[in-house]
Formats: structure tokens, C-alpha cells, sequence
């Protein structure tokens, strides 16, 4: 009996004893939580306690966030139920009568505490990219207004976007409603010559009409086509027009339909356009007008020996000569000069090309071109190196090759020619530094260097 007595004096006194360590660890571990400062929001609140069942209680690193179920702490001490998940920096602590946890808001440093949805709107208002510092739910809201602005950021491109464009579906009403529909070349021609064979069509229309088709009839199959539809004819016949300007883009058109073309070159030569060209150059006329003639002559004489026998059948060599005594023609000079300079070299070289059956022929259409001959009767080759007075380098290139060719011709002449010995030393001399400043420059075969070779080949020949 007296043990029994003694035995429950010692549980007693060691149940107090327990009791009254718990209390000392809660009340001391509650003062360090209560010197925690407020900004500490990222703290993550653990606990060693455990439930009834022996497990670990859920917290938020343990549970899905999507599945928690958030404590709202007050002011006031408030029971957690099991599975919420308690916002850091809230103080914890378990009740020893009941044996729930319990958590509330610390208390602000100036005494007064902020309200639950105060403190949700300053978290809110912060740039944290501290995933601890946020409830799941918060986390959300962030995310969505995220998602809201790109939104709206996309919705404002897309706008600007549609100011610029028009959608497809606009442009096709509106084609609709124009009557609009993909026309060929073949159509377009068509229409064209039409207008300018109309005598309807205004001198302003007729012009159009040849501007355009100067860019159509460029294309080989289009200039075939041209011909066919008797567009070359009416062309040809616009060179014979009062108006200046229906001739300048007659032949501009003519030019075009006939550069590299046989077939429009044949056409052309019968139906007279040689003889329409001769007389625009001979006559006089404005110089954009002889401008587009010479360029419609060169189209057709370029490798059609038969062409350049009737050019100089017809006196074409005279009709070129007399634009260097005409006033105001001197932009044509180099052209002329260009054009000799082409038809000699064509003939040289296919000369001197492997012979076949339909170059053999070709070759014989080209001996009865009696071109040099007819140039250096005309005096052709002081008429050419008088240019060498010019001073534009491009213009001087083009004359020292055409002397070039032609010294083989007018070898005697030019040696006889003061005039042409004194350019030339002075051409050596400015291209000699012209050429040393290219080399200086790091240029080492350079423009200057190449015509100062060519100036040096012509005076050693003339030697």
C-alpha cells in the first residue's frame, strides 16, 4: 500500500516536471519567432511535431500545390486543420490544452497590424521572383495577369498590323469590283498597238502606248509576236510621223524589237526601215530623236552582214559623217565611233573563228561587207583620233581601241598626223600618274594603268 502511494506521488511530480519543460521550450521558442522581422517572408515554417497517427503532418513543400487548401492567419491565435497550408512568417505554436497547432500574424513593428488583405495587396504589388514569398493562389493571379498582357501586347500588334495591310478578302472584293483579271503579254500588245494605230488615241495616248510596248517587245518570243500581229510595220511607218516625238519612240520601239533578233531584222530591212533610219539621221532633226535612231540603225546592222551591205550601199558611212560637222550632235560622236569599232571587230573575229559549214557561209556574206576599205576612204581614221581631244576617260577608251583596229589601216596616216602624235604624248604623260597614284593607292592593275598601256602600244607602232 505504501508503495503503491510512492508510486503515485512520482507520476504525479513527473508529469508536472514535463509539463513544465514543454511550457519553457514553447515560451522561449515563441520569443525568438517574435524577433523575427516582418520582411522575413521567404522563412519556410517546418515542425517536428507529429499527429495522433504517428506521420508527419502536411506542409507545402509536401503537398501539391494545386491542392493545398491556404491558412488565412489573423491577428487572433486560429486552429490549422490538417492539409492547410500556413503563409511563411506566421507564428506557430501548439496548444498544450487542446493539442492543435495554432498560427496568427506577428505583430508589425510600430504596433499596428496590417490586415489580411492589405498584406495579399503589397505582396502582389512587389517584383518577387521568390516562388516562397507566394501562396499557390497568388502565384496564379500573377501568372493569368501575365498571360492578359501578352495577350493585350499581341492584340496591339495585330492592329498595327491590319492598319498596314489589307486582309486577301478586301483585295479580292475590290479587284471584283474593278473588273480586273491577269492578261498576257500577247493581250497587253494587242491592246497596245491598238491604241496606237487608233485615230482616236491623243498624241499623249499614242506616245504611251509605244513607251510601253518598248518593254514588252525587248523579249525575243514577244518581239516574234509583235511581228505577227503587224505591230512592226506601224512602227516602222511612225518614223515617217510630223510629230518628233512619235518618231523618237517609233525607233526606240523599232531598236528593241530588232537587238538580237533575226527574224524582226529580216522583217525590218524589207519593209524599208533602213532607208527611214538614213533619212532621220541625214535630215534635220531634234537629238533625242537622231539619238533613237542611231540606236535603232546599230540594232539592225550588229551581226546582219546583209543589213550592213545595204548600209553602205546607201551611203550610210556619209550619213554618220556628216553628224560631226553638225552643231550640237557631239554626244553621238562616241556612239558612231562605238558602233565602227563593233562591226569591224565582228567581222575580224569571226574571220579568225574554226570554220564550219554555216560559218563558211556566213563568212562569205561577211567579204562583201566592204567596211575598212569605205572608212578609210571617207578619212574615217582622223575623224576617230581627233576624239582623243576629249576628256572624258570613258570616251578616250572607246577611241584608243577603235585606233587600235584601224592602225593596220591608217598606219601612214596617222603617222603623218602632228596633231595626233602631240595628244598622245599627252595622254602618256596624265595617265603615267594617274596610274602611279592607282599603285600608289594599291591598285595594282587598275583603269589608268590599262589605258596608259594602250596609249603606249599606239605611239610604239607609230614608230
Amino acid at each position: 500500500m505504501a508503495m503503491s502511494h510512492w508510486a503515485g506521488l512520482f507520476s504525479t511530480a513527473a508529469k508536472v516536471n514535463l509539463l513544465v519543460l514543454v511550457v519553457s521550450v514553447v515560451f522561449s521558442w515563441s520569443s525568438l519567432s517574435d524577433r523575427v522581422p516582418e520582411f522575413a517572408l521567404t522563412k519556410i515554417e517546418e515542425s517536428d511535431i507529429k499527429d495522433d497517427s504517428r506521420k508527419e503532418p502536411i506542409t507545402e513543400d509536401d503537398a501539391d500545390p494545386e491542392d493545398l487548401e491556404v491558412f488565412y492567419p489573423t491577428h487572433q491565435w486560429q486552429t490549422i486543420r490538417p492539409g492547410q497550408a500556413v503563409p511563411a512568417g506566421s507564428h506557430v505554436r501548439l496548444n498544450l490544452q487542446t493539442g492543435d497547432r495554432e498560427a496568427k500574424l506577428p505583430d508589425s513593428e510600430n504596433g499596428k497590424s496590417d490586415t489580411r488583405e492589405e498584406r495579399r495587396r503589397k505582396r502582389l504589388g512587389k517584383v518577387d521572383v521568390d516562388s516562397n514569398s507566394f501562396t499557390s493562389q497568388e502565384l496564379k493571379k500573377a501568372l493569368a495577369k501575365m498571360k492578359e498582357s501578352e495577350k493585350a501586347e499581341r492584340k496591339a500588334h495585330e492592329d498595327e498590323v491590319k492598319k498596314k495591310f489589307r486582309p486577301i478578302e478586301q483585295l479580292k472584293e475590290e479587284f471584283e469590283k474593278l473588273n480586273m483579271k491577269m492578261e498576257t503579254d500577247y493581250e497587253i500588245m494587242v491592246k497596245l498597238i491598238g491604241k496606237f494605230n487608233s485615230s482616236a488615241s491623243t498624241l499623249d495616248e499614242k506616245v504611251a502606248a509605244l513607251y510601253d510596248l518598248e518593254y514588252y517587245v525587248h523579249q525575243v518570243d514577244n518581239a516574234k509576236d509583235f511581228l505577227s500581229m503587224g505591230g512592226l510595220q506601224l512602227v516602222i511607218d511612225g518614223l515617217n510621223s510630223t510629230e518628233a516625238v512619235l518618231k523618237e519612240h517609233a525607233a526606240f520601239v523599232l531598236g528593241a524589237a530588232l537587238s538580237s533578233n533575226p527574224r524582226v531584222q529580216i522583217e525590218a530591212i524589207e519593209g524599208g526601215a533602213l532607208q527611214k533610219l538614213l533619212v532621220i539621221l541625214a535630215t534635220e532633226q531634234p537629238l533625242t530623236v537622231k539619238k533613237k535612231a542611231l540606236f535603232a540603225l546599230s540594232s539592225m546592222l550588229r551581226h546582219f552582214p546583209y543589213a550592213q551591205q545595204q548600209f553602205l550601199k546607201l551611203g550610210g558611212l556619209q550619213v554618220l559623217r556628216s553628224l560631226f560637222r553638225q552643231k550640237g550632235m557631239e554626244t553621238l560622236h562616241v556612239r558612231v565611233v562605238t558602233l565602227l569599232y563593233d562591226l569591224i571587230m565582228e567581222k575580224m573575229l569571226l574571220e579568225d573563228s574554226q570554220h564550219g559549214d554555216q560559218m563558211e557561209e556566213k563568212i562569205q556574206q561577211y567579204r562583201q561587207v566592204k567596211l575598212v576599205p569605205a572608212v578609210v576612204e571617207q578619212d574615217w581614221c582622223v575623224v576617230v583620233s581627233n576624239l582623243l581631244a576629249m576628256p572624258e576617260h570613258d570616251t578616250r577608251e572607246k577611241v584608243l581601241k577603235t585606233v587600235g583596229v584601224l592602225m593596220a589601216f591608217c598606219k601612214e596616216r596617222y603617222r603623218g598626223d602632228p596633231a595626233l602624235s602631240t595628244t598622245l604624248s599627252l595622254l602618256r604623260s596624265e595617265y603615267e600618274e594617274l596610274a602611279a597614284q592607282e599603285q600608289r593607292e594599291g591598285d595594282k592593275d587598275g583603269y589608268f594603268k590599262e589605258l596608259l598601256g594602250s596609249v603606249n602600244t599606239i605611239i610604239q607602232e607609230l614608230r
